[in-house]
């Protein structure tokens, strides 16, 4: 259009290009100031400046590739399946395979690989290997990535990363110099690259070899696999013929995460199953109930005794607790008619799900009238019948889990209330159960847990050291006008305080277990990774972390209950299999509005 500003074609253009990339017509890309991110075919990429200076313009370009290459060519189920749950070896291996598929891409196309290059830089200016001057000080993450990148595509090791590099450079290449080679002809087939990246993690000592045996497959899991090989496999050979790439769409996703999910389930109880006998040990029972924790968790607590669970209506008079949710309402009378429309979009989507269809092309039923035009038309044409038909629609319980931590104060913490009150109320309008939890600590800084391990003589890693606060804001079978009120405890000064993330997950999980309801959904806001002074300052580092993605992992492994999160301006998706994240709390209503309702659709 004649109005267009620059930036507008530009916009355009870089859409275009990512959906041909992407071999998907649906890609849509928006403009941010802050971190790039995606959120399936939603690309955020940094703006450039409006007379679109060169190194802002790739820079665009290089992110908004690398997130068509990633759409393109990798498969989140696939990587999810056997990635490690230590912090480290899953940051290094998260790392490896970014720099497999945009190597793909750098290999193919000579003009995207100097938007790569342009992207990575800014990628690169905040990373700690910038500033190492030891070996201990570098991200091994970082240092792999680069010299995989170089050994891959033959680009050099940015300068500002170069000296971090060569601090460990002679210890990976010592360790694990054979596996870049193994790696470089792998590079199309993203199961066999990921094969060879668990054995690098070994051979660098990041892992242990009993937590890489991979789980036994049977034949229909190796028919699924090598489908989706030559999947992978078709979609590289068309990188080297840009000229006939044609959008079409490759989800490597919703469908096969489900199907990942519920084999790597069936794989671990054959697994169970199978291991009898050995000297010295018990046979594990094959029916073993899978809610069983597993001991692996290695995760300690010093003392439950001054955690609690408590109702929002416990924790203030019911004047103070008038006067929240009026402070409540206020915010969200500006929002009424976002709310309203969000409301419907999600009404709409269940109801179309509970309502009655229809069989269409029957020998007998109701007459098809929207069809009676081609017998007019052609006199030949049978008459055509519908027949109705119900459509199951499964009992469902929704928890949506609430980070109640300081780093919520303000805008984050109002939208997820109101956002959670939002959906309280259409869901229950849709006959689904809901109930509204928080979590969040006692007191800063360990509470009356500190000064028990104090009078104990301080023993060394006492495990978590804080008193949990539980808070139960609205129960499943509590109707929402009683319960309303509640919600506004949420704005309440000096209620948000620490997170212990892993314990609340277990916590909001078993309250899941114990309802009878055919489809249990577990809904996560938060705004990043778990945090707690006092238990951070006397164990391992990242010891809360660790503990989160081992429950995470239990859950979206062996539960039958859906999880999924959502992150506040951090990426909770390095712990999440089903995740988004937004960067503007604008967007969280309408964000677990859709991710409920992809859920729902989900059988």
């Amino acid at each position: 259009m004649a109005d267009d500003t620059p930036i507008d074609r530009f916009k355009n253009v870089l859409t275009g290009a990512s959906r041909a990339v992407a071999h998907d017509p649906e890609v849509e890309i928006a403009w941010t100031a802050d971190t790039a991110v995606q959120n399936g075919r939603n690309f955020r990429v940094p703006m450039p400046g409006r007379n679109l200076p060169r190194s802002q313009a790739l820079e665009a370009r290089g992110f908004a590739d690398g997130m068509a290459l990633k759409l393109r060519h990798h498969n989140e189920a696939l990587h999810s399946r056997y990635a490690p749950g230590e912090p480290e070896a899953r940051a290094c291996y998260d790392a490896i395979e970014a720099v497999r598929y945009e190597a793909l891409g750098s290999k193919g196309y000579e003009g995207m690989r100097g938007n790569l290059d342009a992207a990575l830089t800014v990628r690169m200016g905040g990373d700690a290997i910038n500033r190492a001057t030891k070996a201990e000080d570098v991200p091994i993450s970082s240092a792999l990535a680069l010299m995989l990148r170089e050994r891959l595509t033959g680009q050099a090791v940015p300068e500002s990363a170069r000296n971090g590099v060569d601090l460990l450079r002679n210890w990976i290449e010592d360790k694990a110099g054979a596996d870049f080679e193994a790696l470089a002809l792998s590079l199309d087939d993203q199961k066999s690259f990921q094969s060879l990246s668990l054995d690098m993690l070994q051979h660098l000592e990041l892992t242990r070899l009993e937590q890489l045996d991979e789980q036994p497959e049977d034949s229909e899991q190796d028919g699924e696999d090598d489908t989706e090989d030559d999947e992978q496999g078709d979609n590289s050979s068309d990188e080297q013929q840009p000229s006939e790439m044609a959008p079409e769409a490759t989800e490597g996703g919703e469908e096969q995460d489900g199907e990942a999910e519920s084999e790597a389930v069936e794989d671990e109880g054959e697994a169970e199953a199978g291991d009898e006998g050995e000297e010295g040990m018990m046979p594990v029972r094959p029916n073993r109930p899978w809610t069983d924790l597993p001991a692996s968790f290695d995760y300690k607590i010093f003392t439950e005794a001054f955690d609690e669970t408590i109702a929002a209506n416990d924790l203030c008079d019911e004047d103070e607790l008038t006067r929240l949710r009026a402070y409540l309402d206020a915010q969200l009378k500006g929002l009424q008619g976002i709310v309203t429309k969000l409301a419907n979009r999600l009404m709409r989507r269940l109801m179309a799900q509970q309502n009655r269809s229809w069989d269409f092309d029957q020998e007998e039923g109701l007459l098809d009238a929207a069809r009676l035009a081609r017998v007019v038309i052609s006199p030949g044409h049978s008459l055509s019948y519908k027949v109705e038909r119900e459509v199951e629609f499964k009992d469902t319980t929704v928890i949506l889990l609430i980070d109640n931590s300081g780093s919520m104060r303000g805008r984050p913490i109002s939208i997820a209330a109101i956002s959670a009150d939002v959906l309280a109320r259409t869901l229950e309008r849709c006959g689904v159960k809901v109930e509204i939890l928080g979590f969040t600590t006692r007191a800063w800084k360990g509470g009356q847990s500190r000064e028990s391990w104090l009078q104990n003589g301080k023993p060394a890693h006492p495990g978590r050291l804080n008193d949990l606060r539980h808070i139960v804001y609205k129960k499943a079978d509590e109707p929402y006008r009683r319960a309303r009120k509640n919600l506004g405890l949420m704005m309440r000064e000096g209620l948000l305080k620490e997170n212990i993330d892993g314990e609340a997950l277990l916590w909001a999980h078993s309250r899941l277990l114990a309802r009878q309801e055919d489809r249990r959904i577990l809904m996560v806001i938060s705004d990043g990774a778990p945090v707690d002074d006092s238990t951070l300052s006397v164990n391992t580092a990242g010891y809360l972390e660790t503990h989160l993605r081992k429950v995470i992992d239990w859950i979206e492994r062996q539960s039958p209950v859906q999880l999924v999160a959502i992150g506040i301006g951090h990426d909770v998706t390095r712990y999440y299999k089903r995740a988004v994240t937004i960067m503007d709390v604008e967007q969280l209503g309408g964000t677990m509005i859709e991710q409920l309702a992809g859920l729902f659709e989900v059988e």
